[in-house]
């Protein structure tokens, strides 16, 4: 298959040669004129040597590289990358009849950059986070329609693509239409909003992490801050929790994280309540050793570099005020998602803020995303999700 072509300078081929999946636009010796947004590419070594395909794009990230040889980007390459991504997870064991909530395609760590993909009982919520990916997105589901159980794809990027590339997306269906809203984790109902929700309406990168939560809850107080659809709220309930009170600043989610308790819980329950405001003054009025189980699952504080230090400090600080108030025996679940934030500086501002507050703090897990959301050997910045369990006395 002939495409347009790339050049790198002498010397910039090392990272392809370890197979990482990203070219820098700063690695670029030469490049056909007529390349637009989201082309298939060629890319070559100064010296002619051939390295793969791959979809270019604007940006420092120029290509993300697809095949490392010449392998035809077609409808059978999706074909086969899909089917390959779906027999990892039926060897995982996610597709049961207690679950069918999980992450089919994880980008790099399934060797399609710039493609993520979540199943919810019947339907593929896809996103394209690249230029690429979007052109080829009736492909790509009419792919994933011909893997078992999948028949509806709802295509959701209007977030998702870079806003220089004036793509103009439309969140719809590709094919099929709306069965149901529902869906099961680990025998738990969840209602999924992926119509106008965040992500693909669902955290389904803290299944594991909100079964451990589960293991610790019984006889708990628990405070689930930044609660979104009240996935954690849930597991603590159905764990023994004495009580749970769920924390948002936005008043969709705490109706959302409402319905999720209502659907696996009885009205006369009684243990849990929920509250529509910002997570720091909701700490600030909370009262001292009111809560002996705390989550701290903050959305994204640093998206770029450029965010970093601020995002630490923002770790830093919250981490803090749910310490200063916890009781002795107290258990927090803390995350960061912020991929530009590694577990080494995440684990640093969290120390800081025990020896802020002079509490003594061990740690009983080190947690991270799920093996649904596979990180490529070839491509470390694929681990984002990081987590502490901290055990406070």
């Amino acid at each position: 298959m002939k495409y347009k072509t790339i050049t790198l300078k002498r010397g910039k081929e090392e990272s392809l040669k370890r197979f990482h999946p990203w070219v820098f636009s700063g690695a670029i010796a030469a490049a056909d004129e007529s390349i637009e947004e989201g082309d298939l590419v060629t890319v070559y070594a100064h010296d002619g040597t051939l390295f793969g395909n791959g979809h270019s794009q604007i940006g420092s990230i120029a290509v993300r590289m697809l095949a490392f040889d010449d392998t035809a980007i077609d409808e059978a390459f999706y074909a086969n990358r899909l089917a390959d991504a779906w027999r990892m997870r039926q060897a995982l064991g996610l597709q049961r009849e207690d679950n069918n909530a999980y992450r089919l395609v994880h980008g790099e760590g399934d060797f399609l950059p710039g493609l993520v993909v979540d199943i919810y009982g019947p339907t593929a919520v896809m996103q394209a986070h690249s230029p690429g990916m979007h052109f080829a997105r009736d492909i790509i589901a009419q792919a994933l329609t011909g893997l078992p159980g999948i028949r509806n794809v709802y295509y959701k990027s209007e977030t998702t693509l870079p806003y220089k590339a004036h793509l103009d997306p439309v969140n719809d269906y590709i094919i099929g239409g709306m069965e149901t809203d529902e869906a099961l984790e680990n025998g738990l109902r969840f209602h999924v909003d992926w119509l106008k929700g965040q992500k693909t309406g669902f955290f389904v990168d803290q299944r594991e992490n909100r079964r451990l939560l589960e293991h610790y809850s019984r006889g708990r107080r628990v405070l689930n801050m930044f609660c979104y659809t009240g996935g954690f709220s849930v597991y603590a309930l159905r764990g023994g929790a004495e009580s749970v009170h769920s924390v948002d600043s936005s008043a969709k989610a705490v109706r959302l994280t409402d319905d999720n308790v209502a659907l696996n819980f009885p009205p006369e329950d009684g243990r849990h309540r929920s509250f529509a405001e910002d997570a720091f003054k909701f700490l600030d009025r909370m009262e001292s050793d009111a809560y002996d189980l705390v989550i701290l699952d903050p959305p994204a504080f640093a998206k770029h570099k450029s965010a970093l230090h601020n995002a630490l400090v923002g770790y830093r600080r919250l981490n803090a005020k749910a310490l200063e108030k916890m009781p002795s025996g107290s258990i927090l679940f803390t995350f960061s998602c912020s991929q530009a934030v590694n577990k080494e500086q995440f684990r640093l501002a969290v120390f800081s803020a025990a020896a802020q507050t002079r509490r003594k703090v061990r740690i009983l897990h080190q947690l991270t995303q799920p093996a649904d959301h596979p990180i490529s050997i070839y491509h470390p910045e694929g681990e984002y999700l990081k987590g502490l369990v901290l055990y406070v006395e």
